[in-house]
């Protein structure tokens, strides 16, 4: 269990990714529906955002949807399309007025044809904007992502575009979907849930872990101060011994 602050005690992470779980479980306490759930998950999306902006994050991504989440039964997935679409609607030009901008990272191919657009005009309406970056993981998973990458770069070796022997950590980097965002300095898990669940396998590598009860339906800001007070309370080595750096 956390402890509780009313502030953190250092600055903000730069880069902050939740895996938001839990609202099957806030639906079933409660004797609803779990569509129930998901629908005051999105309040809680919006929770953390405001938080993140005022905290002073630069970066936070939410693992929305992932590839996993398709086997779902078909009414629960349509469920959540019909959510998603809500939220790009109503919410886009809210983030574009707060200078939010807006990355999507996933196999968007997988989804409809009007969430793709939807995708699209989000991402160009808020490109020009200076504020916190929202990344929405949606039809993500790590593993899909990294058999992309190796496609990506076999295709470039092939061509000649790219030789063999240049191939290192930042090439792998650019050809994820997150090129261009910073690898998350601490991955947050609410539910009570201690596993990853297929999200940035590579770029998690060095990210504190930190494992909340909450439901994400319950998420507040006080659990994403709680969450940062105890990154700063971790010591963070990138793999060299204690004393070393």
């Amino acid at each position: 269990m956390l402890s509780s602050v009313s502030q953190t005690s250092g600055p903000p992470p730069v880069h902050i990714a939740i895996i938001m779980d839990g609202n099957g479980r806030w639906a079933k306490a409660r004797g609803l529906p779990r569509t129930a759930g998901h629908k005051k998950g999105v309040e809680a999306v919006r929770t953390a955002l405001t938080a993140a902006q005022e905290l002073g994050v630069r970066y936070l991504t939410l693992y929305s949807f992932s590839t996993e989440n398709w086997s779902r039964p078909q009414d629960e997935v349509s469920a959540l399309m019909q959510l998603l679409r809500f939220y790009l609607r109503g919410e886009i030009a809210s983030l574009h007025k707060n200078n939010v901008r807006v990355r999507i990272i996933g196999e968007r191919s997988r989804l409809s044809a009007d969430i793709q657009s939807m995708v699209e005009h989000a991402e160009t309406l808020t490109a020009g904007n200076t504020g916190l970056t929202l990344v929405l993981a949606l039809s993500y998973g790590g593993r899909p992502e990294l058999v992309t990458a190796t496609r990506r770069i076999a295709e470039a070796v092939q061509s000649g575009r790219l030789a063999l022997d240049d191939i290192d950590d930042s090439v792998v980097s650019s050809h994820l979907f997150t090129a261009g965002i910073p690898d998350p300095d601490l991955v947050i898990r609410t539910s009570g849930e201690k596993r990853i669940s297929n999200f940035l396998l590579w770029q998690m590598a060095y990210a504190e872990l930190v494992f909340l009860d909450t439901l994400w339906p319950d998420f507040s800001k006080r659990d994403l101060e709680d969450a940062i007070e105890e990154f700063h309370r971790r010591d963070r080595r990138y793999g060299a011994s204690a004393g070393s750096r």
